[in-house]
């Protein structure tokens, strides 16, 4: 059997909510048809965006959306996205698909969209084909709330009040789509433009800059090396370093399907979920010669699994079906995540809704949500909790072939009630795991487990079946005081909430 401890009299960090954003990009089917549907739409919607869609993800609580773009954000100009929409031009998503976007989802709508789902706005500037003046000025349009040119311009289109946006990032992928760029290039191009990227009254910017794809460890040294510990230092420069990692299977030269696939699939995903924390570490040890005081935060603002597109669809679209192998690589990179909750403190999965590792699924007027889209619901307990450190004795790993990893991945916090949970993953495709949980420093009264699983690998919801991968109702493991022992699915998502015992 075995051991799981979870240490309570060592509590660590605040897991930031953020950890659980999310984001969407101009691309296929994400922001148009899947957000936007426009107001004159016989779908339900409030001004043009979706009811629906806002309703399930108010649900997993998303503290936090990045838009436009990923590779769109470096073509994006957003004067072509404010004013009437009969005026706007129309534009062509070179990256995507190769469509024309009539731009009626542009700054106002999206901070639309986040006032109606309570959640943070997170800006990607135009770094790659904008100049400083334009992302200067948006910056002014959305947040400054005196008088000047582009408050005066938003007054016009109907916003007297700034929406005083937090997070903004300072291009995107500028090693790629963004730009092509050097390390040393891009950190000039970051002190530049976020000279102009100001302040305003009651609204500090947290500015991020475009870091590594994957284990680039070069960007990272080359890029800190280039601003210099002084410029990282000071309070206004820098407060994120964006990290970029996809899981991208690789079964005979080619990424597979979303739902057909082997054990070999399963496994090469898992492995390359659990490889995060080794990525983080390298990163994290890279960014504390330059920033000891780890001040700069790291931001995960692209990451999920990438497939094939399905059958039919348009191959820029990126349409990809979601399984119980999306779910449980869901689950071991946010427990990372939260493992690391002293580091990354933003992390935003691609994407919310039709595109890559996506929430929600839409097909017209219908809805569906995603095995993915649950562990999220799950996880949502672990927002703004203490991270609790974990520790866990096996006695096998996971192996498949050449594909080697631990046989759980867990994280635990606690929460604001003094309620202690416990997230676990089985990365096992075929054998349940023998656990015991031992508890220290925490006196529990009662304890119960959700558990998300299903009969198959690819197990998934469909418009036929929406409901075929859901978690289970909670399930009471009776009087956790003398501590806890389960057995864990096979490829299964589990959350153990624990209450403390009542005096």
């Amino acid at each position: 059997m075995a051991k799981l401890s979870i240490h309570a009299d060592k509590p660590g960090p605040i897991i930031d909510p953020n950890i659980y954003g999310h984001f969407s990009e101009h691309l296929g089917r994400c922001i148009y048809e899947g957000i936007w549907v426009g107001k004159g739409s016989k779908i339900p919607n409030v001004r043009g965006i979706r009811k629906d869609v806002v309703a399930a993800l108010k649900k997993i609580k998303i503290p936090v959306l990045r838009w436009p773009g990923g590779c769109f954000a470096d073509e994006y100009h957003w004067q072509d996205g404010i004013g009437p929409h009969a005026r706007r031009p129309t534009v062509v998503n070179t990256h995507w698909g190769g469509v024309t976007e009539n731009n009626h989802f542009g700054t106002h709508e999206f901070l639309d969209l986040c006032e109606q789902l309570g959640t943070e706005p997170y800006i990607s500037g135009n770094v790659g084909s904008g100049s400083v003046r334009e992302m200067s000025q948006w910056v002014e349009y959305v947040n400054f709330g005196g008088k000047s040119p582009m408050s005066d311009l938003r007054k016009k289109h109907g916003r007297k009040e700034p929406w005083k946006v937090r997070y903004w990032g300072v291009g995107n992928e500028s090693w790629g789509c963004g730009g092509n760029m050097r390390p040393e290039y891009y950190a000039d191009q970051y002190r530049h433009f976020q000279t102009f990227c100001r302040d305003y009254p009651d609204r500090g910017l947290f500015k991020i800059a475009c870091g590594a794809n994957n284990d680039d460890y070069a960007w990272t040294e080359k890029f800190l090396a280039t601003l210099g510990p002084g410029f990282i230092k000071w309070p206004s420069h820098i407060h994120g370093l964006s990290l970029h990692r996809y899981i991208v299977p690789n079964v005979d030269g080619k990424r597979g399907r979303a739902l057909e696939f082997e054990e070999e699939g399963w496994a090469q995903v898992m492995a390359q979920s659990f490889r995060f924390d080794a990525m983080i570490k390298k990163h994290q040890a890279i960014m504390d010669k330059y920033d000891p005081d780890k001040r700069v935060a790291i931001i995960f603002d692209e990451w999920g699994t990438w497939y094939d597109v399905e059958e039919g669809q348009n191959p820029g679209f990126l349409y990809q079906q979601n399984s119980l192998r999306d779910a449980v690589s869901a689950a071991v990179v946010l427990n990372t995540f939260n493992n690391h909750a002293d580091r990354v403190k933003m992390a935003n999965i691609a994407q919310t809704i039709n595109v890559l590792q996506a929430m929600i699924l839409t097909d017209g007027a219908k809805i569906l949500l995603t095995p993915s889209y649950h562990v999220f619901d799950l996880y949502s307990a672990h927002q703004g909790a203490r991270l609790v450190p974990t520790e866990f004795k096996e006695a096998r790993g996971y192996r498949f072939g050449k594909h080697a990893m631990p046989a759980l991945s867990a994280s635990a916090s606690l929460d604001a009630a003094g309620c202690l949970n416990l997230s676990l993953a089985n990365p096992d495709p075929s054998k349940e795991m023998s656990l015991e949980i031992d508890l220290k420093g925490y006196r529990a009264g009662k304890a119960s487990v959700q558990v998300l699983s299903g009969p198959k690998m690819s197990s998934h919801n469909s418009f036929n079946g929406p409901e075929a991968v859901r978690p289970s109702r909670p399930l009471d493991l009776g009087n956790p005081s003398k501590g806890l022992k389960l057995q864990l699915a096979p490829r299964s998502v589990n959350l153990i909430r624990m209450t403390p015992l009542k005096p």
